[in-house]
C-alpha cells in the first residue's frame, strides 16, 4: 500500500490532512484509491479513481454525498449530535459538520441543489437498563441528521441507519455508488 496523494484543508482554521492509499492489484492495470475516513473527519475528492469509506459507524453518523454533473464526492463521519463550544473540530458534530461538508463540496464546484445524500450508522451501541434512550447516541445522530438536511431542503436518497449493528459506508467517486456493509455481512447498494 502506497500513499497516492496527501491533500490538506482547513475547516475553520484547523488543518486537516487525508492521506489517499492505494491498493494495488496483482494483474490490474490500474490502482485504486481508498480515502479512509476516520471518526470526526471528512473527505472531498474529485478523483474518479477514489472510494471514500467510513469503517466501524456504529453509533456514529455517515453522511455520503455526490454531485453528479461537477463528479465531486464527500463523506463525513460525525460522532456526535451536537457542537460543544471549545472544540474546534466542526466534523466532529452533526450539526457543524454537514455545513461544513457542504461548504467543502461547492469549494470544488460541487452546487448543493444537485447534491444527492446518503446517511448510515446511528446504532443503538450501548444499552443500560432504567435509562430508556438516555444513552441512544445513535439515534440522536441520525436525528440532528434529518434536521439539519431538511433545513436544507433535502431528503436523503437512500438511509441505513439505527439498528444495534455497526457497518461500513462506502462512496465510489466514480458514478456516486453508495454502499453499506453490516459487520459479518455482505455490501449491499443503498
Amino acid at each position: 500500500m502506497t500513499v497516492k496523494q496527501s491533500t490538506k484543508t482547513k475547516t475553520n482554521g484547523v488543518q486537516r490532512v487525508v492521506k489517499a492509499r492505494t491498493n494495488g492489484v496483482r494483474g490490474d492495470q490500474r490502482e485504486d484509491c481508498t480515502i479512509v475516513v476516520g471518526l470526526g473527519e471528512m473527505a472531498v475528492t474529485r478523483q474518479s479513481d477514489c472510494v471514500l469509506v467510513a469503517y466501524g459507524l456504529g453509533s456514529c453518523v455517515g453522511v455520503a454525498v455526490y454531485d453528479p454533473v461537477a463528479s465531486v464526492a464527500g463523506l463525513l463521519h460525525a460522532v456526535l449530535p451536537r457542537h460543544r463550544n471549545g472544540d474546534n473540530n466542526l466534523t466532529k458534530f452533526v450539526d457543524t459538520g454537514i455545513p461544513a461538508l457542504v461548504e467543502a463540496m461547492e469549494r470544488q464546484g460541487a452546487n448543493a441543489r444537485r447534491m444527492r445524500w446518503y446517511l448510515a450508522g446511528g446504532a443503538q451501541m450501548l444499552k443500560a437498563p432504567g435509562f430508556k434512550g438516555m444513552f441512544n447516541i445513535g439515534r440522536q445522530n441520525v436525528e440532528m441528521a434529518q434536521q439539519v438536511l431538511a433545513q436544507y431542503g433535502v431528503r436523503p436518497a437512500g438511509v441505513s441507519v439505527e439498528g444495534n449493528v455497526g457497518r461500513t459506508l462506502k462512496l465510489y467517486a466514480a458514478d456516486g455508488r453508495v454502499t453499506v456493509r453490516f459487520a459479518g455481512g455482505e455490501e449491499q447498494e443503498l
